[in-house]
């Protein structure tokens, strides 16, 4: 990841990191869904990278593309245009039966919705056991894992609770344990905090860094929680369809104390307008909004400083009409 210098002392990033070092990569990632003559465009050229054993959030407004994006991770869904690696697997090349085999071994998810985690007539380590089960590995070894991965969510206790019996924070602690069964490389978590309480929430993000610390599990989660980016260590923000900006969560540690366990002074976050692969760049809507910019805008280069300039209205009207003139002929 390389950094540049932008206006007002701005940061921002591009992506410069080889192929091979990312353990996601996304390149001008297009998805179009049509339903009879109608088109919907949710992602237009996204770009994105994740690293081995990050954990990371990606937020966006309500048809923004982030589930999209997720169901493309996921093996769910093909995206109409563009390139997708997980792990060095190209998932566009991928037949129908290497698919079903990345979604029972590389890949876990954790949904919103419990229905789609557990089954509701199975106790809480047999939902555990379950995925084991259909991947044909199940003996000591694999009852042993489940067990510890019950210990690991807190829920070693409950072990032999069914849905009904465990509240929706616990049930969803079981959905974790669930999408780790198989021990996939990667974690996908849509929403796992959208229906519970800010406490359990808490709980729960706590959990996520802990198995990523523990196990080294590359973990994406997708979410509209606001605290998500004290407990992550990066956050990509997605608009129209496209990675718009990312934040990064820097700690600061007290050396001296580092050997008697880092005492950590506090925390701070680094905000980044990010360039697609075309250069292209999404300016936040406020600062649109603050300055009146509309479509034009004047670039110049000073030093090593790019400077985006608003028009004058008046400028930029005659400016459109000229063109128009010019285009049917009139002068």
């Amino acid at each position: 990841m390389a950094l540049q210098t932008g206006p007002s002392g701005s940061q921002v990033s591009t992506s410069t990191s080889p192929a091979e070092e990312a353990f996601i990569i996304c390149d001008n990632l297009v998805k179009i869904y049509k339903v009879a003559d109608l088109e919907a465009v949710a992602l237009q050229g996204l770009d994105l990278q994740v690293q081995r054993g990050e954990l990371m959030a990606i937020i966006g407004n309500s048809g923004s593309g982030k589930s999209t994006l997720m169901n493309i991770l996921g093996g769910l869904d093909r995206p109409s245009a563009g390139r997708v690696f997980v792990g060095g697997r190209d998932l566009l090349k991928m037949t129908e039966a290497q698919l079903v085999r990345y979604k029972r071994d590389v890949v876990g998810f954790v949904w919103q919705n419990t229905a789609r985690n557990m089954l509701p007539y199975l106790t809480a380590i047999e939902n555990v056991e379950l995925p084991m089960v259909i991947a044909g590995r199940y003996g000591p070894k694999e009852r042993q894992w489940a067990r510890e991965l019950l210990e690991v969510v807190g829920l070693s206790g409950r072990a032999k609770h069914k849905l009904s019996e465990l509240s929706g924070g616990e049930q969803q602690r079981v959905a974790i344990a669930i999408g780790l069964a198989n021990r996939p490389p990667l974690l996908l978590a849509d929403e796992p905090t959208g229906s519970v309480d800010t406490r359990t929430a808490a709980t729960i993000f706590d959990m996520f860094r802990q198995i990523r610390d523990q196990y080294g599990t590359t973990i994406v989660i997708v979410t509209h929680d606001p605290k998500v980016m004290s407990k992550v260590d990066r956050v990509v923000a997605i608009r129209d369809g496209k990675t718009s900006t990312e934040t990064i969560r820097r700690v600061a540690i007290d050396m001296a104390d580092f050997a008697a366990g880092s005492i950590v002074l506090g925390e701070t976050h680094d905000e980044f307008v990010v360039l697609d692969g075309a250069g292209r760049l999404q300016i936040p809507r406020e600062y649109l909004e603050k300055l009146s910019i509309k479509k034009k805008v004047r670039l110049d280069l000073e030093g090593d400083q790019i400077i985006i300039r608003p028009i004058p209205s008046e400028e930029a009207d005659d400016k459109d009409q000229d063109s128009r003139h010019r285009r049917w002929g009139f002068r």
